[in-house]
């Protein structure tokens, strides 16, 4: 189930095509759902950060790094000024 969710967030597909090697997407959405409104998912993240907290300090940095660029769908038609074919 964490994984659907992981894969889900790492590809931005929607849920109902989410693979079925991940069970059936309702039952992971639902469970997604239930978990981000009672807190569970702050409480694992907040296990996951407490080693951390003492290995590093105060002060450590999380980063995250996308190597997906997207532009908008838009932009591929983007109107120029002067246009190409004016004179």
């Amino acid at each position: 189930m964490i994984n659907g969710v992981l894969f889900r967030a790492r590809t931005s597909i929607t849920w109902r095509d989410l693979p079925l090697c991940y069970g059936n997407w309702k039952t992971v959405h639902n469970r997604h759902r239930r978990w981000s409104m009672d807190g569970t998912w702050e409480k694992i993240l907040d296990g996951l950060r407490a080693g951390r907290d003492e290995a590093e300090g105060e002060d450590w940095t999380v980063s995250v790094d996308s190597t997906v660029v997207r532009a908008h769908r838009h932009a591929a038609v983007a109107r120029r000024w002067p246009p190409a074919d004016f004179p």
